[in-house]
């Protein structure tokens, strides 16, 4: 790529970012009150052109070395918070927010690459046997500091592409036949979404013990 190409595109990214500028100025003088429709369709505009930004720019990393793209994805996957981590048989992976609704087109690289290159190495460093008759649980939790209006309902949220992401290293299969799935709606200190998998028999202790340290509102899928 040469520097004529490389200037164009650092203009559209700065482009981008007064352009998210924008709606930031726009957020704080939005009432979310009296405008909460208002609210949610500028943060959210803000959120995927963060996003959109992101992936331009990590691109242009890329175009550097690709050999670096895992080195880049690793220290990304850090950055946004993705962590996942085994204990009794009980495999969870922590991602840095909320599920995206369904509806709302978004550049998915930005939360799919480093988690995939995150399960890629922790398979490499911590082999484990597939998941076959198996639940995987998927626990939406809300900062509790903020409006309960924020709640979504679970039919509105991008859960398949997670799901297909983290199927091709730690299960048989995600077909119904063997795997169910659970959703929860929690409250917490911060958004974030945690995936948890275990075996079928493994479940109704996992039940338990998240109703005891966080506040739920739970539905069965």
């Amino acid at each position: 790529m040469n520097n004529k190409t490389i200037y164009e595109r650092l203009q559209q990214i700065e482009d981008e970012i007064q352009r998210l500028n924008n709606t930031l100025f726009a957020l704080k003088t939005t009432d979310i009150k009296v405008h909460g429709k208002r609210y949610e369709e500028l943060s959210t505009s803000a959120a995927l052109r963060s996003e959109r930004i992101t992936c331009q720019l990590r691109n242009l990393v890329f175009t550097i070395s690709s050999s670096g793209k895992s080195d880049y994805l690793k220290q990304a996957a850090d950055v946004q918070g993705i962590q996942i981590s085994s204990s009794e048989q009980i495999l969870t992976i922590t991602l840095p927010g909320l599920l995206p609704k369904r509806k709302v087109r978004t550049n998915t690289a930005f939360l799919h690459e480093p988690l995939n290159l995150a399960l890629q190495t922790y398979i490499l460093e911590h082999p484990i046997q597939l998941y076959q008759n198996c639940v995987v649980c998927f626990s939406q939790i809300y900062d509790q500091n903020l409006s309960l209006h924020r709640v979504r309902d679970y039919d509105n949220l991008e859960f398949k592409q997670i799901l297909d992401t983290i199927a091709a290293y730690v299960l048989v299969d995600d077909t119904g036949l063997l795997c169910d799935s659970y959703h929860t709606t929690e409250l917490g200190t911060h958004d974030h979404t945690i995936v948890s998998i275990m075996a079928c028999e493994a479940f109704p202790g996992w039940i338990k013990s998240r109703q005891k340290c966080i506040r739920t509102l739970s539905e069965i899928s």
